[in-house]
């Protein structure tokens, strides 16, 4: 990790630096969720993103599950009940524009539909109008993601005031999408995302960038952050301090692996229904990622665990497991360390699958993938609060906790009850 120098420089001199810029200092915030955009779920299209945002592949079957989606569908077009797809606002440039960013452990990128692209490709989105902010500075730099598929997006890098919670950088690097693929155009829920990773992963060349996370750590009360997702509602991100009012009993630490710029940790264990006492040994090892809504396991406990769900099935027409929406789905267990994750049905229903007949057929929470790393996303952080503590010159590390049962039982309650207000 870098540290954080404030620099003056010509423009001759922009490529040889990463953008670590004055901060408005702000010893802790808080940056609550809002209802995205577009509250569609599709999720073969959800699994098909983490093939892509991982290098690898995506397998034909979901490739061709994608392709028959129906965009218009109103059973593709339904998410489950109360649980739409949440964002969270960052505020950028000196006229602040405001934009739905996808907040993501699993990438270290800020990047921003912008006024770069046709206009055909604009759809929805808050689009960054680099002209209209008297801070936006062009640097002499690109960035560019490709995938397995052949799905991309690439443009070039500013620098301008980025304001999330509150909290300022003054010269954040922000990245301009000027192309993407029919892939990304998929993706109605957002504007663009914020990375949370590591800064090894930055896509900018010559030179990466620092994340926001990066860029503010040194104003913050403690150098981490803590994602409280829930389920039916919206949830939160804290930066720079833990709230006890968001978990019960300890939070179990173990050491997080960035050695490929993500926050990796490895599950210990697993159970299939019943209680956590009878937890089969395991080694499981994967990315803690906020910016993935699946949580991909071995396809040897995927299977195992669909094995117990009546009706359900490894449908490749739909592009991963699903199963009769009134099916009684088990509780699943994933522990690391001392503590352990309980996964309720609620939670493990993704929602209505695509052009399922009738709306009766549902796409599962947890599907497979073929190696790991696997990926622990919003099904599993849903039922668990975490702590991302990465102090200089030391091993950051992962905190795990329990969430207050009673706001877990409530959360879909709360959520009806204030839509009929």
């Amino acid at each position: 990790m870098h540290f954080i120098t404030q620099l003056t420089v010509t423009s001759a001199l922009l490529t040889a630096f990463a953008y670590a810029t004055p901060l408005t200092k702000r010893n802790r915030f808080t940056v609550h969720q809002t209802v995205s955009k577009s509250s569609r779920r599709h999720g073969p299209v959800a699994l098909a993103h983490i093939y892509r945002k991982f290098g690898k592949n995506v397998p034909a079957h979901v490739a061709d599950a994608v392709a028959n989606i129906n965009t218009n569908d109103s059973v593709a077009a339904t998410p489950s009940p109360g649980d739409e797809e949440y964002d969270a606002v960052v505020t950028i440039g000196s006229d602040g524009q405001t934009f739905n960013l996808d907040f993501d452990t699993g990438s270290s990128d800020l990047w921003v539909y912008s006024t770069e692209l046709p206009q055909s490709d604009y759809g929805n989105h808050s689009i960054y109008d680099a002209a209209s902010s008297n801070s936006s500075k062009p640097i002499n730099a690109t960035w560019s993601i490709s995938y397995g598929d052949g799905s991309s997006a690439n443009g070039g890098v500013h620098t301008d005031i980025v304001s999330v919670g509150g909290a300022t950088v003054q010269m954040q690097a922000i990245e301009l999408a000027s192309n993407v693929s029919s892939e990304f155009l998929l993706d109605f829920s957002n504007d663009g995302l914020l990375g949370l990773g590591f800064d090894s992963i930055n896509n900018v060349q010559p030179v990466q960038q620092k994340t926001f996370f990066s860029n503010v750590k040194s104003s913050l009360a403690s150098p981490l952050f803590t994602a409280d997702l829930r389920h039916a509602q919206p949830g939160s991100y804290d930066f720079g301090f833990i709230d006890a009012s968001k978990y019960i009993g300890d939070i179990t630490y173990v050491d997080a692996d960035p050695s490929q710029g993500y926050w990796g940790a490895t599950a210990t264990g697993f159970q299939i229904g019943g209680d956590d006492t009878n937890l089969n040994d395991a080694s499981i090892a994967g990315i803690v990622d906020t910016g993935t809504t699946l949580l991909i396991l071995p396809e040897k406990i995927v299977k195992a665990y669909y094995k117990k769900v009546d009706g359900s099935q490894n449908d490749k027409d739909a592009g991963g497991y699903t199963f009769p929406c009134d099916a009684t789905l088990p509780d699943f267990y994933l522990s690391f360390g001392a503590y352990t994750a309980k996964m309720t049905s609620d939670i493990l229903n993704f929602g209505k699958a695509p052009d399922s007949t009738n709306g009766s057929t549902c796409f599962g929470g947890m599907q497979a993938g073929d190696s790991d790393p696997y990926i622990f996303g919003d099904i599993f952080l849903k039922s668990t609060f975490v702590v991302f503590n990465a102090p200089d010159n030391a091993t950051p590390s992962l905190g795990f906790a329990a969430k207050p049962g009673l706001l877990q039982a409530l959360d879909g309650s709360i959520f009806g009850a204030l839509e009929q207000l």
